[in-house]
């Protein structure tokens, strides 16, 4: 029988499916910005400190659900749809085209949502763009939270590349689901989480804005405190090169390796120590 290709119908039942599961209370807003409608997620105390939670391509808002309920209890909570990818952002702006685009679009997100700054916490290519938002726009950026960053220290392993190829080639959901599962294992993986992404690559969607690495005299010069969450069994990269690269770089970074978790069983499957390591670091 042949695949039936993905439609937005079904995706938004099963982004709205994963939703019902988040923490209660959780609301939603749709942020104006030069770039395009953001949807946001918000959770925890209003007057708690504030959190951005970005997600991987690919991934959404919802991956971050574990982390919500963990980092709710004593932070406000805004996890995001990326313009221009998967989820309920709607790009009817401005193309984000650039580095500076992001960083005018984090901007405007941070004056929508009424703060100066705020904490920022990627996962993959989210962890690119907090890190050059870091290194951009230090006063707005309270303190710095990296999920097996991409893009940040070290580039892709080629054999991850070479597996990733037939889904860059011909995007279809199957192959989205073989790669998670290859690059998972024998991890757990949340389900809700994993179909979501995999019906994803169905969809159209922005190429995402990259760039270079940031230098070693930019990172050197980082100024917010980091803490960087490396994924001991990702196949994405080499998790041990990043940490290590990472402090030689970063003064004062703090690293932690996750032995247990694999790049795309985060963040949904964060283990309970490192969410209580990352709700410490952010309460500062």
């Amino acid at each position: 029988m042949p695949h039936a290709r993905t439609t937005a119908g079904t995706y938004d039942a099963a982004y709205e499916a994963l939703l019902t599961t988040w923490p209660r209370p959780t609301t939603a807003s749709e942020l104006r910005t030069p770039h395009g409608t953001t949807h946001v997620l918000h959770h925890g105390p209003e007057d708690g400190p504030p959190v951005l939670l970005l997600p991987g391509g690919g991934n959404t808002a919802c991956s971050w659900r574990a982390t919500a309920a963990a980092l709710g209890a004593t932070h406000r909570v805004h996890a995001v749809d990326l313009v221009g990818g998967p989820g309920r952002s709607r790009a009817d702006g401005r193309p984000i085209r650039t580095a500076a685009d992001l960083t005018a679009w984090l901007d405007a997100l941070l004056d929508g949502l009424g703060l100066t700054s705020a904490s920022f916490c990627g996962h993959s290519y989210g962890g690119w763009i907090a890190l050059r938002y870091a290194l951009t726009a230090p006063d707005r950026t309270d303190r710095l939270a990296l999920l097996d960053p991409t893009g940040c220290f070290a580039g892709f392993h080629p054999g991850y590349l070479l597996r990733a190829l037939p889904l860059l080639l011909r995007p279809t959901a199957a192959r989205a689901e073989a790669l998670l599962a290859w690059e998972t294992g024998g991890a757990g993986h949340d389900p809700a989480v994993r179909r979501l992404d995999a019906l994803a690559a169905e969809l159209p969607r922005h190429r995402p804005v990259t760039g270079p690495r940031p230098t070693r005299a930019e990172l050197a010069a980082l100024r917010p405190p980091t803490l960087l969450l490396v994924a001991g069994g990702s196949r994405v990269h080499d998790a041990a090169r990043i940490a290590a690269r990472a402090r030689a770089a970063v003064p004062g970074i703090v690293t932690e390796s996750l032995p247990a978790a694999t790049h795309h069983t985060l963040p949904a499957d964060l283990p309970p120590a490192a969410l209580s390591t990352l709700t410490r670091f952010l309460t500062g």
